[in-house]
């Protein structure tokens, strides 16, 4: 499977909730860590809960996959924005993908997945046969490995700047 992602953007604000619904999106997959808020980030932004509120308007639901191994991070953060989420997910094997979309019953072709890694939220989006839009991090963090891995990723990542974008400005 591909590891392009079908698009790319600067963040999950590039992604109008109006433009979704014109598009027949009705979920937005996210992963978590460096996609929705910093690493360091215990809860949600106000910006992120008015996108939510925005996209939840235009009928779009927000839905969480993410991997993360820590015990509250991602309950604690999802249940702070009020979303659904699915932890361990086990990107980029499509279990993650396939228990996020029967738990909202939308279909793959009926969502897309927003994230920042190529190896786990991209391939996994693909895998699934999801759309994949794949954005900057937010954050470098204290990972020192993740400046190599994003690194690595770079040929994938120019492979899709040219593509036209139908959900944002």
């Amino acid at each position: 499977m591909s590891l392009v992602p079908t698009h790319m953007v600067e963040s999950v604000y590039w992604l109008i909730p109006e433009r979704l619904k014109d598009h027949g999106v009705r979920l937005v997959l996210a992963d978590l860590d460096n996609t929705l808020t910093p690493y360091e980030e215990a809860l949600p932004s106000s910006a992120l809960r008015a996108w939510k509120e925005e996209l939840e308007q235009n009928g779009v639901t927000l839905f969480v996959v993410s991997n993360s191994r820590k015990s509250r991070r991602c309950p604690d953060f999802c249940e702070a924005l009020g979303v659904s989420y699915v932890r361990h997910a086990g990107k980029p094997g499509t279990r993650g993908f396939r228990e996020a979309l029967a738990k909202t019953g939308v279909p793959a072709e009926s969502a897309l997945m927003v994230g920042d890694q190529i190896f786990t939220d991209i391939w996994g989006a693909n895998r699934a046969g999801i759309t994949s839009v794949l954005v900057k991090p937010i954050s470098w963090g204290k990972n020192p490995f993740r400046r190599v891995r994003y690194a690595i990723e770079t040929p994938f990542r120019l492979l899709s700047m040219h593509r036209s974008f139908p959900y944002g400005p």
